[in-house]
């Protein structure tokens, strides 16, 4: 429940205009009904203004309201062969993790170990390598692995994305994602006496999963979930559950090949962000989510390759 910032009734479903960050009832939700900031970059001879509530709406040219689809040199606008994806970063980047997986299977039969890990994997013995950073996210260990990962992308991603902005959103996946392979590969070169190229790295996306389900968490932590579409929970129990996991193999050392510290890198990233939200627009998620989850040791499942580490 959230109250305009205009005229002070209460809002199961507010407007967040993403021109002043504001919320407001649907009586003002638009622009010039609460004397929005952003009324000065209108330039549109459409006359249409972008509220925020929907991404799918073109602003002009110079407007902020331009998705980050608009910038790709390919047709993403309406009845285009990508409008699906147009304002929509989460399943944009649900299909680069498919994409990813399948390149990994046709190339890994043509690469050498070297090459191939130099392209999908972020390595303690090569952390310089920058492209890994973003590459080994969307890099998949498995064929449970990505359908674990995808999952909660599928069901979790929109709702975040509803919230924060396309732009934000990718913003939060990706440096969430890098964040949590990086925070992986230090404690690695910090346990390790020896670092050497065939050390194991980290690929998937559970870092940024757990970022996404982090603020949820926030936003509500009563948001009920039915894991494996049966088991009705709360998400906050989802998530402590995936934390006290993680600590635990994190401080005795074990875990097999789950990239335990990138799970809670990636969460704390989360969680603070939602707390950010919730602080500064008052948003709320749905009250109740249907998903099917992971195996243990989060959304990818236990296990994976010789050489590298799931997360």
């Amino acid at each position: 429940m959230a109250k305009c910032d205009v005229c002070g009734k209460d809002e199961n479903m507010p407007y967040n205009c993403r021109h002043c960050g504001g919320t407001y009832c649907a009586d003002h939700r638009l622009p010039e009904n609460h004397d929005c900031s952003g009324l000065q970059n209108w330039n549109d001879p459409q006359g249409v203004f972008d509220s925020g509530f929907d991404d799918s709406v073109n602003g002009g040219s110079t407007s902020r309201a331009s998705s980050l689809a608009d910038k790709l040199p390919i047709d993403t606008s309406p009845g285009g062969p990508l409008a699906y994806f147009r304002g929509n970063m989460a399943y944009t980047f649900l299909a680069l993790m498919w994409l990813t997986f399948f390149s990994q299977l046709v190339l890994g039969q043509f690469l050498s170990y070297e090459a191939y890990n130099s392209i999908f994997v972020l390595r303690p013995y090569h952390p310089e390598y920058v492209w890994t950073w973003f590459t080994s996210i969307f890099a998949h260990g498995g064929f449970g692995h990505i359908v674990g990962n995808s999952i909660v992308l599928f069901f979790f991603g929109p709702l975040v994305e509803r919230y924060v902005g396309s732009r934000k959103f990718a913003i939060l996946f990706l440096v969430s994602g890098a964040l949590a392979g990086l925070g992986q590969v230090s404690i690695q070169i910090l346990q390790a006496s020896t670092v050497t190229p065939f050390t194991p790295g980290v690929v998937g996306a559970s870092g940024a999963a757990l970022a996404v389900l982090g603020v949820l968490t926030i936003l509500n932590p009563g948001l009920k979930v039915y894991l494996y579409f049966i088991l009705p929970v709360p998400i906050w129990v989802l998530t402590g559950g995936y934390a006290v996991f993680s600590i635990f193999f994190v401080s005795t050392g074990g875990g097999g090949n789950i990239a335990h510290m990138a799970h809670l890198v990636g969460l704390a990233i989360g969680l603070a962000y939602g707390e950010y939200v919730k602080r500064n627009r008052n948003v709320r998620a749905p009250n109740q989510l249907q998903f099917g989850g992971g195996g243990p040791g989060g959304p990818g499942g236990p296990g994976g390759p010789g050489g590298r580490r799931r997360f």
